[in-house]
């Protein structure tokens, strides 16, 4: 645990008048010790007690007598050089360079190590010692707390069942604005507009494939469109469902849909037969879905109040999927899932305004393995890349970003700008980057994660070109 930290109100330098809370300048002065009082009155609590054991009275007393002789020897010696020789060798217990007995002991020397004897704690106390080898890891990160940029985004629809934004690994950043699908360029800040929807209409999610050129859009009408994001032209329309798909989720090939009609379908895009399978348990719409790392399992959340886990290889068989595991933690809907970078068998999931909680669970037991109340309804989740953090985005009441360290679940940064609950968050592909949408439909760049080693050098020498545009309130239309 950190040293507690001291304020206090101090004069500001101006005036003589109280200013704002500051650290207390005592912060780093060191309390004295307390005085013990002692328990037998007029006895001193700090008496030092000799160790019998220790001492031979034999060779003390003769010591004892051999130095008040050798004492009167030498005052009276008209040499003060032989005095100061007898008197180092009496009261330094020094003759010829080596010790002789003490008159008084207080403790026992420790006994000498059996022969052979080897410290097991020893290799734990020098594997780091190799200096120059490895470079030095920060102790202490800066974590901006004001958006690096912020883009207007209209008709950006305030659904918590939806998943409106997504990030590629290109660097490109789609997002569902109404019945239209933008394309923002993150390298040049470029927009293409991919769709417009009209009938089947609005947009209710998205999703890039893993190779970051193609493009799922499950829209209002139950179907799910998938594209071409270079080219910008519609490949197919893959249909299975009977009400609207606000999830989706890609597998390599295999793209994983949720509807309302509370179903979860998987889609094999490359044959004509798409709908390799089927899950059939949530009983409300589907409104969370993410495959794990590996591909092996699937988790779904839904308005429920349920998270499943299944199994890849059962998800893909014929009829409906039995469940892995079937988790009834949660209190409220559960639409934030994310998947551990740094353990595959973890998985982070949160619920909504009921039940304001971030669970971790061990997906191979089905256990629970912790569980932190937030106070706000949690909307979407990210774990870093680089370090053992996971980042929350919440609704009512609170409207903020929360970048939490694991497992302590000590919270490092509360990031505040959004004035309506965080929906939606898509992380960078270098990893140091999250873009936020919110219901008072806005985008906002977030550098929570950190900066990227290749950029920091030239940092200060673009900003200065840049000027004032990174600050400018840019338009997606």
């Amino acid at each position: 645990m950190a040293t507690a930290k001291v304020f206090c109100k101090t004069p500001s330098k101006s005036g003589g008048k109280v200013g704002k809370w500051e650290r207390c300048p005592l912060k780093d002065c060191i309390s004295p010790e307390p005085v013990v009082k002692s328990k037998t009155p007029g006895r001193p609590s700090d008496r030092f007690i000799t160790d019998r054991s220790a001492m031979d009275f034999n060779i003390a007393s003769f010591r004892l007598g051999m130095k008040e002789n050798s004492f009167t020897d030498a005052v009276h010696s008209p040499s003060k050089e032989e005095y100061k020789k007898q008197l180092a060798e009496n009261l330094l217990n020094v003759e010829n360079g080596q010790k002789q007995t003490r008159i008084l002991a207080f403790k026992s020397k420790p006994p000498p190590p059996p022969e052979g004897f080897d410290n097991g704690r020893k290799l734990l106390y020098s594997q780091n010692l190799a200096g120059g080898q490895t470079k030095p890891r920060k102790m202490f990160r800066h974590i901006p707390q004001a958006a690096e940029r912020t883009l207007d985004a209209p008709d950006l629809l305030d659904d918590y069942y939806l998943n409106l934004l997504d990030w590629s690994v290109n660097n490109i950043l789609a997002v569902a604005l109404g019945s239209t699908v933008y394309l923002w360029d993150a390298t040049t800040s470029s927009i293409e507009e991919l769709l417009t929807v009209d009938e089947e209409g609005p947009a209710t999610s998205i999703s890039w494939a893993p190779d970051g050129k193609y493009i799922a859009v499950g829209l209002n009408n139950a179907t799910v469109q998938l594209w071409d994001s270079q080219s910008l032209r519609l490949l197919r329309t893959l249909r299975g469902h009977s009400a609207r798909v606000g999830s989706l989720a890609w597998n390599g090939p295999t793209l994983t849909t949720g509807g309302r009609d509370t179903l979860i379908l998987n889609h094999d895009v490359r044959i004509r037969e798409h709908v390799i399978g089927r899950m059939e348990d949530h009983e409300q719409e589907v409104c969370g879905l993410k495959w794990s790392p590996s591909g092996q399992q699937l988790a779904s959340g839904g308005n429920d109040n349920l998270l499943h886990l299944w199994d890849a290889a059962a998800a893909s068989s014929q009829g409906p999927t039995p469940y892995l595991h079937r988790l009834d933690d949660h209190q409220a809907a559960v639409k934030a899932l994310a998947w551990c970078p740094f353990q595959s068998n973890l998985l982070a999931s949160g619920g909504g305004t009921a039940d304001r909680c971030i669970k971790f669970w061990n997906t191979h037991t089905g256990s629970c393995v912790n569980s932190i109340d937030t106070n706000s309804q949690v909307c979407a989740l990210q774990w870093s890349k680089h370090e053992k953090e996971i980042l929350s985005s919440h609704g009512f009441s609170q409207n903020q970003l929360c970048l939490w360290k694991y497992p302590s679940m000590v919270k490092m940064a509360e990031l505040t700008g959004h004035t309506s609950r965080v929906l939606h968050l898509a992380q960078s592909p270098d990893g140091y980057t999250v873009a936020s949408a919110a219901g008072d439909e806005t985008l906002r760049f977030w550098q929570v994660f950190g900066t990227p080693e290749t950029t920091k050098t030239t940092i200060k020498a673009k900003s200065k070109n840049m000027g004032s545009a990174l600050n400018s309130l840019n338009r997606i239309r």
